[in-house]
């Protein structure tokens, strides 16, 4: 079984929900599994600390995580058209990775979520793409060849899925954006099974 790593940070249900959609477009493809993890909030206060397991939910990451995956799904909120503290935090981290090459040629995609339809969902998928690039991994898009990509009025770009889910965190998953997210689940699995072949 090939092993696919669905990490995110969400600190409400919009992007969560988008990564547990991408574990099953994942597990969808034979011989392949996903496991899901999250990275820890980043305190304001420097004396303060996480505990080593989160209370619900994912586990934390570690770099072992990153290290045994056949491919990795990586999601965080847009804040500010950028990817949230956490998640770069955790990646600032990975530099023993980067040194031995451990993540060289795996797959990636990416996944975002917005308040707003133009929130800078592009672009906070493109400065989560950059750690990636450094290490060396092959960044999957979303192919117009999935029909809700160009059809969708709601989320979803090229450069990964996307969702908009309101300034109040209220709206649900459009039937496009979770379409989406199960076809990225499926194509990074696929995608992975290819290049360990």
């Amino acid at each position: 079984m090939k092993e696919i790593l669905v990490l995110f940070y969400s600190r409400d249900r919009s992007v969560r929900e988008m990564a547990h959609l991408i574990a099953r477009g994942v597990e969808s493809v034979p011989n392949v599994t996903a496991r899901l993890r999250t990275v820890p909030e980043v305190s304001r206060v420097c004396e303060s600390v996480e505990s080593e397991i989160p209370d619900e939910g994912a586990p934390y990451a570690e770099l072992s995580d990153l290290e045994s995956c056949a491919g990795l799904a990586l999601g965080s909120p847009s804040y500010f058209g950028n990817m949230a503290a956490p998640m770069k935090h955790f990646w600032d981290g990975t530099t023993p990775l980067w040194i031995r090459g451990a993540l060289a040629g795996k797959p990636a995609a990416l996944f975002t979520a917005s308040g707003t339809q133009h929130g800078g969902q592009e672009t906070t998928l493109i400065s989560m793409m950059m750690p990636l690039l450094h290490h060396g991994m092959m960044i999957l898009g979303l192919p117009y060849s999935e029909p809700e990509l160009a059809a969708t009025a709601s989320g979803g770009t090229p450069y990964g899925a996307s969702r908009v889910s309101g300034i109040q965190n209220d709206r649900e998953l459009s039937v496009e954006e979770r379409k989406l997210c199960l076809a990225l689940g499926r194509r990074l699995a696929s995608t992975a099974l290819k290049l360990s072949d």
